[in-house]
Order: C-alpha cells, then sequence, then structure tokens
C-alpha cells in the first residue's frame, strides 16, 4: 500500500490505516465481539500494508490497547501505534469527566505505554480538548514526553480553530483526528483550510459514515443499548429515511463502477488530498481487504462532483451526536 506523511515531522504512514475501537468498544455487545477475528484482522492488515492503527485509553476502556498489544507483539517494528488521552475514570471504569491535567497527561501515557506493551507512543492525540485547563499546558506537557522519547508526534482529535493554531504554537501538531467523510462535511469551511496552512494532517474516523455509506446500517431501535448507534440521532425515525436516500448515490455509483460502496466512500476521501489518512474501523478480515482496496480506487473529478452535491451537507438529516457527545466536540 502507498504511504502518506502526517505534519511536518517525518511521520509516515500507510494511505488507510484500521481504526481498533470497535474491537473493544461502542459496537455490537461484548458477547458478539471475537478477539481472535480481532486479532487476525490486525495480522492481515499488516499483510496488506497497513502500518497505522488507531486506539486509545478510553477504549473499553483499556481493553482496546491490551488487545492491539497482544496482537502485535512481535511484530511492533514498522507499526505506528496511535492512542488517545483526555478523559477521567473511576475505580470502576466509568468515566467521570474531561482530564488533561499535565500531572495527569503523564500518568495517562506511562499507563498505555505499559498496556501496549512499547516503550513509545508514535502519535500522542488529546481525545477531547480540556476548557478547564489551557492548551498551552497540554501541549507543553506532551512536548515533554517528545523530549523523554516516550512519544514520537502530537495530535488533537475534534479541535477548533484557535485550539488548534495556540497548541501548534507550542510544539509541532502532526495530525488532527475528527470526523469527516461524504456524510460529515463540518471540517470543509474552516478547519481543512487551516489545518494545510499550518502543515497538519488529518485523519478522519467514521469515514464510512458509521454504516450509512456502505448500507449496512439498521435503525438505531434494532442496535442493543450499549451500542453507540442505538443513541445516535442521524439512525432515528425520519433521518434514517433520509440518510438512506442520501447515501444510495454512493451505493448507486459503486454499482456503475463495479466496487463495493466502502471503496467509493473511502477513495472519494483519499482524492481530497494527500494530508488526508482515514482509518475506517473493522473487526472483521473481510471489511478490512475490502476497505485496504480503496487506495486503488480512481475517481474521475466528474464523479467527485457528483458525489459532493449528492451529499451535501443540508441533505444530511440530523445532529452528528446527540447534545452531551456535541458539547465535547470544540467548535
Amino acid at each position: 500500500m502507498q504511504t502518506r506523511k502526517l505534519g511536518s515531522g517525518g511521520l509516515e504512514v500507510s494511505a488507510i490505516g484500521l481504526g481498533c475501537m470497535g474491537m473493544s468498544f461502542a459496537y455490537g455487545s461484548p458477547e458478539e465481539r471475537d478477539e481472535r477475528e480481532s486479532i487476525a484482522t490486525i495480522h492481515r492488515a499488516q499483510e496488506l500494508g497497513v502500518t497505522f492503527f488507531d486506539t486509545a485509553e478510553a477504549y473499553g476502556p483499556f481493553t482496546n490497547e491490551e488487545l492491539l498489544a497482544r496482537a502485535l507483539k512481535g511484530r511492533r517494528n514498522g507499526v505506528v501505534i496511535a492512542t488517545k488521552f483526555g478523559f477521567q475514570f473511576d475505580q470502576k471504569g466509568e468515566l467521570t469527566g474531561l482530564n488533561s491535567r499535565p500531572a495527569h497527561v503523564r500518568e495517562v501515557v506511562e499507563a498505555s505505554l505499559r498496556r501496549l506493551q512499547t516503550d513509545r507512543i508514535d502519535l500522542l492525540y488529546q481525545h477531547r480538548v480540556d476548557p478547564a485547563v489551557p492548551i498551552e499546558d497540554v501541549v507543553g506537557a506532551m512536548a515533554t514526553l517528545v523530549r523523554e522519547g516516550k512519544v514520537r508526534h502530537l495530535g488533537l482529535s475534534e479541535a477548533g480553530e484557535q485550539t488548534i493554531r495556540r497548541a501548534h504554537a507550542v510544539h509541532p501538531i502532526a495530525a488532527l483526528q475528527s470526523e469527516y467523510s461524504l456524510w460529515e462535511r463540518n471540517l470543509e469551511p474552516k478547519i481543512i483550510p487551516l489545518l494545510r496552512e499550518l502543515g497538519i494532517g488529518l485523519v478522519p474516523f467514521a469515514p464510512l459514515g458509521r454504516g450509512f455509506l456502505t448500507g449496512t446500517v439498521k435503525r438505531a431501535e434494532e442496535y442493543p443499548e450499549s451500542d453507540f448507534r442505538h443513541g445516535d440521532p442521524r439512525y432515528q425515525g425520519e433521518n434514517f429515511e433520509a440518510n438512506m436516500r442520501a447515501a444510495s448515490a454512493v451505493r448507486n455509483l459503486a454499482t456503475r463502477r463495479g466496487v463495493t460502496p466502502g471503496r467509493i466512500a473511502l477513495g472519494w476521501l483519499l482524492h481530497k488530498g494527500p494530508d488526508i489518512v482515514p482509518i475506517p474501523g473493522t473487526t472483521r478480515r473481510r471489511h478490512l481487504e475490502d476497505n485496504a482496496g480503496a487506495a486503488d480506487v480512481s475517481l474521475s473529478a466528474e464523479e467527485m462532483t457528483a458525489l459532493d452535491a449528492a451529499l451535501s451537507p443540508e441533505k444530511v438529516s440530523g445532529p452528528r451526536y446527540n447534545a452531551k457527545r456535541m458539547s465535547q466536540v470544540d467548535r
């Protein structure tokens, strides 16, 4: 697989990464998760040239980092591991709020290194911006860990314009991770131009529109309460119908081209610029293989324009998060 560079500090990754969250957290039920298949999926990703693996302390919490460590045992060389900090958990592992205090950043990184069974984190993100802690203090603590060799590159997740500028002034930011896809275009007016001004890469999560772009989703009520999608406004009521109609443009083009809708959706992202590296999440080898094939999809200018128009922001129905989750997005 081809590689791409994130930021100006020499961080080189595969053009498509692998989001590992769903292997331990958020989607499906614990009974549906298959660790052996997840580990086989990570191994298959490496065989296909995927070098970029995304996790976080919050996924589980903690268990996803441990799973990734088991999968990469004896396979660490040549792999780029990205993880995140920024939340506070109680003794039961329940999320109690945000916490990016410098002392906590160090504690989390030390714990992540132990769980990941590695001596360095290749890309460390602040998972959500903590309004109680100046971003200069947060990035200052992260930069100290870079100087100590425990972290190689720094990132932010779901950060807004001013936060990005202030953070980058303290230490170069290699990447912003945020939701971006044909189905969610909120970054286009201001964030993407700013990233390109500063030389920061973009790592889109949910690049398949949380399943809408592949046509594999069900209504919210058909998912268990433990599943993220059960409470997603875009899966509910009339929003669901409207979003399925909008996403049909992807499925129709895929049929004409003889490829899967997922490859069209990921191909669209890759065509948006060489500084964009999507991290589709999956727990199955067959889906991984399909996603990896998107790197070979070529879309014409006419096809890109048609997709842009078919899924313009006004044609997507419902907010991307509920009010509580949106309150944690820094814009």
